[in-house]
């Protein structure tokens, strides 16, 4: 598959070389969110271009666990049945609790589906089932002009001068997202926490069961996961960097690793140790949307939306940014095309009334997510008991650590 081909709807010669493309859908980010997205609309006979600022699929990094939400998404998205083939079920939570007085351990049943699958399996499964010419990298959006009467849609500049217009334009583009610079969203919140996460391969098998491990001790956070009979994912989180903060990979992994040391079992400390350097992924901050911002912010402006990462990001400490994206692709898809003829076109009058649904049907799903993500990182992060109490009641209330925001489904596609 050239996925380097241009797929417009038809060019329009602007002056000298320059020529304005016209498409009726574009996505722009080619992560998951955005693959899923184009995805779904291709499911649904609706073509799109996906704009990608990567010269390559960005599928590099370690693990993303799929909870039962998630696999409802992938299973509407056709692509389901050869992603299971690819991880092993997980069938209990064990979170354990290290204090001075003693351990506390908690054993909590997985009801319904959950596998960690690596990012890249996920990304170029999502990409293979697109239509050749769907998705153009290198394609860096430096500036969207905003709709206006006589220009119904949006306009972007890439920073090699094309120029593309858009009926509908979403943007997957993630945290740091242009398009939701466009929206007017202000930009999203972060805080200083070490977090490294990868996977590391066992040859002869790992000792680990079905099971994912929650390990909260002095200051850090870690989660174990089996992906395979020989894959086991894991990440380190911790709480109060400061000046120990550091972007490089093996830097960090080499730090984490001595501060595990006498606090964590051997086999933690190995696990970590063993990390393979092509899964590891370094972030020196979470970045985060508050859930008040989710809840009243506007996200959509004409015919443009944004979706993921770039309406919502969670952090990632109830592990639904990927489930929640690909909840996302799949309702938009089925807004828009309720805006589409029988031949899969855009009809423009309707455009802005579908994705106004969208953001309708979404938004108390991701404030829920994001109020959930919220409180539980402010439990872990926070030295303050009346904060933690606070915490602990919304988590309680909420259902989150009985996992109980991943037995949703949006329904079929």
């Amino acid at each position: 598959m050239n996925m380097r081909e241009p797929f417009s709807r038809h060019q329009r010669r602007l002056g000298g070389d320059m020529e304005e493309e016209v498409h009726g859908i574009v996505i722009v980010g080619g992560g998951i969110c955005g693959l899923a997205t184009a995805l779904a609309l291709h499911r649904k006979g609706i073509p799109s271009l996906v704009l990608e600022k990567s010269e390559t699929l960005r599928a590099a990094g370690g693990s993303i666990g799929v909870h039962s939400n998630g696999w409802c998404v992938l299973e509407q998205l056709g692509i389901a049945p050869e992603l299971r083939e690819t991880a092993d079920v997980v069938t209990e939570f064990h979170d354990v609790w290290q204090k001075e007085q003693g351990n506390k351990s908690v054993v909590v049943p997985v009801r319904g589906e959950l596998r960690w699958l690596k990012r890249k399996d996920l990304i170029e499964t999502m990409a293979k089932n697109i239509p050749s010419g769907a998705i153009r990298f290198g394609c860096h959006i430096a500036e969207i002009h905003p709709a206006n009467p006589e220009n119904h849609g949006a306009v972007l500049t890439t920073l090699d001068g094309r120029v593309i217009r858009a009926k509908a334009l979403i943007g997957c583009d993630g945290s740091n997202s242009v398009v939701a610079k466009h929206l007017g969203l202000t930009p999203p919140r972060s805080a200083p926490r070490m977090l490294l996460r990868g996977y590391t391969r066992y040859p002869h098998g790992h000792p680990f069961g079905p099971h994912f491990l929650r390990l909260r001790c002095k200051g850090m956070f870690v989660g174990r996961s089996p992906m395979t009979d020989q894959l086991v994912s894991c990440f380190v989180a911790f709480w109060h960097p400061g000046g120990d903060a550091t972007k490089d990979a093996r830097a960090m992994k080499a730090f984490l690793v001595e501060k595990l040391k006498g606090q964590c079992s051997d086999d933690i400390v190995e696990l970590v140790r063993g990390l393979d350097p092509e899964s590891l992924i370094v972030l020196t901050r979470i970045w985060y949307r508050p859930p008040w911002q989710v809840m009243f912010s506007s996200f959509r402006r004409g015919t443009a939306t944004v979706a993921g990462d770039a309406m919502h990001v969670f952090g990632s400490y109830i592990g639904q940014g990927g489930s929640a994206a690909l909840e996302d692709a799949l309702v938009l898809a089925r807004s828009l095309a309720r805006a589409a003829d029988g031949r899969g076109e855009l009809r423009e009058e309707k455009i802005g009334a579908a994705m106004g649904a969208y953001v309708r049907e979404r938004r108390l799903r991701v404030a829920r997510l994001s109020l959930e993500s919220f409180a539980m990182g402010t439990l872990l992060a926070t030295k303050s008991l009346l904060t933690r109490l606070a915490c602990f009641a919304i988590v309680t209330l909420l259902g989150t650590n009985s996992l109980g925001h991943t037995h949703y489904d949006c329904g079929r596609l």
